[in-house]
């Protein structure tokens, strides 16, 4: 079923949300009526323990069953206000209703419109489905920067969860998808939100903008590599569809303008995964940051995704994983990676492009930092004469070291970093000592030197040797 707005306009929304609030139906009250037990069960698509958490026919607990759990009510205990909606249809003559979509409660008081999640034994997922809010999202959302921007655009809205991140951080929104179906439903979300004003445009990649510019572009593309790329949603195909969104992303960038990915890239046989994607940076002119978060085998990688879309103990599962096994082997594939992309279009002549891999947990948000990762990176390749330069250690820095008991020396330094990335890296005696004394007053060349005497093993640095250290954020410039 595919939502329309109702005939009298967006006052059937407007009562809902009222309703919904009045309710409790919101991520707190439904946590609270659940509990932990039943939460965490529903989490892993089991059913039953919510289902007895939420007996009675109470407004709450009609609301989970309805627009959570995915259950018919009875008629009676479905209020004007979601009967009114458009969001639920009759069943067994009239007896029972049912919704249409899946409607979850969000961060600050929002909602979210989506398809429901598939579940085994649940009709296959129709093509033009729209995917609610998941753990992609949520990993996109943390990354954005946080910096308050005039004009965002989120391509691929889907739901429109981005629009709802973005609302009041920029003023002025954007939103696009392919699936006309998708910006019914964002619209929906928006509208059930409180939020106004986004410019919601159909068509593919940066189709719907061509020509204008931006100053923060946001995409959870559909990124999944798959031979079939028949769920618009999630499928594009091979790995070419991130590189391309890439390339063309800093066409559409303001100056000083950023762009933030989630994507999927091949790790092929004889290559090496860092020069793949890193090649895809390497031509935009923009300054970039990549980071991959995760890497599966293909076995791995198929698995996860026909589990997603509840494929398992279907008549066609096995030969659907064949088919997409052998589709790997054919392009020698030996592993997908996940992760994160950055660009800033800093207008530098001179661009970098950092490709590393933090598999480990960092603070979050990303976004609250990023930009300083950004200018460290920029720094550590871009800064001339850092003899002269005034280094400060970055805070929350240890000095963690390991010896024999009893030793004179240690056997390893390592610096290890308690906020931000929580970068970790072994060190020699002059990089911790210096770690221990830099604080932005003093130039770093007459640092080292002094440093270097106080050590007294003949040890010298020089001052570009700690260009890694100033990329990774371990000293600031």
């Amino acid at each position: 079923m595919c939502w329309c707005l109702p005939a009298e306009g967006w006052g059937p929304v407007e009562r809902l949300r009222e309703y919904l609030l009045e309710s409790g139906y919101t991520i707190d009250g439904v946590r609270d009526r659940l509990g932990a037990v039943a939460a965490g069960a529903l989490a892993r698509e089991e059913l039953v323990p919510a289902q007895r958490a939420t007996t009675g026919g109470d407004p709450l607990a009609t609301l989970i069953r309805l627009f959570w759990l995915g259950v018919a009510v009875p008629a009676e205990q479905a209020a004007p206000e979601v009967v009114a909606s458009g969001l639920v249809r009759h069943e067994d003559g009239g007896q029972a209703v049912r919704a249409t979509v899946h409607l979850q409660p969000w961060e600050g008081g929002g909602y979210l419109v989506s398809d429901r999640k598939v579940r085994p034994g649940d009709p296959a997922l129709r093509p033009d489905h729209v995917v609610g809010a998941g753990g992609a999202s949520a990993n996109l959302a943390q990354l954005v920067s946080r910096h308050p921007v005039d004009s965002a655009l989120d391509l691929g809205t889907g739901c429109g969860v981005q629009v709802l991140h973005l609302n009041g951080r920029a003023r002025r929104i954007t939103a696009t998808d392919v699936n006309p179906r998708a910006l019914e439903l964002a619209a929906l979300s928006w509208a059930l939100s409180g939020v106004t004003g986004v410019d919601a445009r159909t068509g593919s990649m940066f189709e719907p903008v061509e020509g204008e510019t931006f100053d923060l572009v946001v995409s959870n593309p559909p990124f999944v590599i798959s031979p079939v790329g028949a769920l618009t949603y999630r499928e594009a195909g091979g790995d070419d569809f991130c590189r391309d969104l890439v390339r063309q992303a800093p066409g559409y960038l303001n100056p000083d303008g950023q762009a933030h990915f989630l994507a999927n890239w091949l790790h092929v046989e004889g290559e090496d995964w860092r020069e793949r994607v890193g090649g895809w940076l390497g031509e935009t002119g923009c300054d970039g940051w990549v980071v991959q978060r995760d890497v599966q085998d293909p076995a791995e990688y198929v698995e996860l995704w026909l589990k997603d879309a509840a494929e398992q103990g279907t008549p066609g599962y096995a030969e659907h994983y064949d088919r997409w096994l052998s589709w790997f082997d054919e392009r020698k594939v030996e592993g997908v990676g996940f992760g994160w992309i950055t660009l800033r279009n800093s207008g530098s002549l001179d661009p970098v492009v950092r490709v590393e891999q933090l598999t480990h947990q960092v603070e979050l948000p990303v976004g609250e930092y990023v930009d300083d990762v950004l200018d460290a990176i920029a720094a550590a390749h871009r800064a001339a004469g850092l003899e002269s330069a005034r280094l400060r250690t970055v805070e929350g820095l240890l000095d963690e070291r390991i010896a024999v008991p009893g030793a004179e020396d240690p056997m390893k330094i390592v610096l290890r970093q308690t906020r931000g990335l929580r970068r970790s890296c072994e060190v020699g005696t002059v990089e911790a000592a210096l770690a221990g004394v830099c604080d932005g007053e003093l130039a770093l060349g007459p640092l080292l030197n002094v440093i270097a005497e106080l050590v007294g093993d003949g040890e010298q640095l020089s001052a570009d040797a700690l260009r890694p250290l100033i990329a990774e954020g371990f000293f600031l410039v």
